[in-house]
């Protein structure tokens, strides 16, 4: 990565900034960052047991989202199996919730290349609006970047309108560097969006990484100005937890990256977690 470089940002310095924004999160808390929070949320159902049934449940709880919580902002996006996309598309009637479909072998991505393009490729066709996939980690940890990067590339292509969201899977590297390495390996290579985890292994999304993908992200629209998205998942379960990434978001990158459009969470049991937090306010 000639161009790009964790190095420069130093260990130290990175970890200072970490806790700087640890002690600001409490300050971020408030009614309108919450529910600003719970408009960024990928509803996300990726469980063994899913079947049409339970999704198309829990599609319907977002219809009605608005009957229960008329002062809360409903989630961005809606994520499940490709297989699901279908059903999805049949019930879902809030306009601005978007279709997400994982693919491309999720969640390791360790299958023929051919196989991931032609998965990605059914979910676009299906209806999926974004599709994430996840970066090969063990090619970028061997030094095959190249080969992670053409077949991120190929997935792209695949995605035809639908944005495409790359999943660099943390917890599986072994440098921090590596981190920014498979950040800046996903944006230039069509990321719409770089996303932490799978939340499939531990650890999923953490602060510190978070924050060196922001930094990322920073610095590849420096080199290019191009705005990439950030979307921690993975063990996301409480305004806490979303609140740190808020923070680093708005520390980083701005407090205007925080739309549904630059900015997701993605989680399964938030919203709850959120919806309560409002609710004391």
């Amino acid at each position: 990565m000639k161009d790009f470089s964790y190095e420069r940002h130093g260990y130290d310095l990175i970890n200072s900034r970490l806790c700087v924004i640890e002690n600001r999160t409490l300050k971020n808390k408030s009614l309108e960052n919450l529910k600003t929070l719970h408009s960024c949320i990928d509803l996300t159902s990726l469980s063994n047991a899913d079947n049409e049934n339970s999704i198309a449940d829990f599609v319907m709880g977002v219809n009605t989202f608005k009957d229960a919580h008329p002062d809360i902002p409903n989630v961005a996006g809606i994520c499940v199996y490709p297989c699901f996309v279908p059903v999805v598309k049949k019930i879902l009637a809030v306009p601005n919730v978007k279709i997400v479909s994982v693919a491309g072998a999720f969640p390791h991505a360790q299958t023929f290349d051919e196989i991931k393009i032609r998965e990605v490729e059914l979910a676009a066709e299906a209806g999926a609006d974004e599709i994430d996939v996840v970066i090969n980690a063990g090619q970028i940890i061997d030094g095959n970047t190249s080969k992670a990067a053409a077949s991120i590339r190929d997935m792209k292509k695949a995605c035809g309108n639908a944005h495409l969201k790359v999943i660099l899977e943390t917890g599986a590297y072994p440098y921090d560097a590596d981190i920014y390495d498979a950040s800046i390996i996903a944006m230039k290579s069509g990321a719409d969006f770089i996303k932490t985890s799978t939340g499939k292994m531990s650890p999923a999304a953490t602060p510190k990484a978070a924050l060196i993908m922001a930094i990322a992200i920073k610095d590849f629209e420096r080199a290019t100005g191009k705005i990439i998205g950030l979307k921690p998942a993975g063990g996301i379960r409480t305004a806490a937890d979303a609140l740190m990434y808020y923070t680093i978001v708005k520390e980083i990158l701005g407090e205007d990256r925080i739309t549904p459009e630059y900015f997701r969470l993605g989680a399964t049991s938030l919203s709850g977690a959120l919806i309560k937090e409002i609710k004391k306010f």
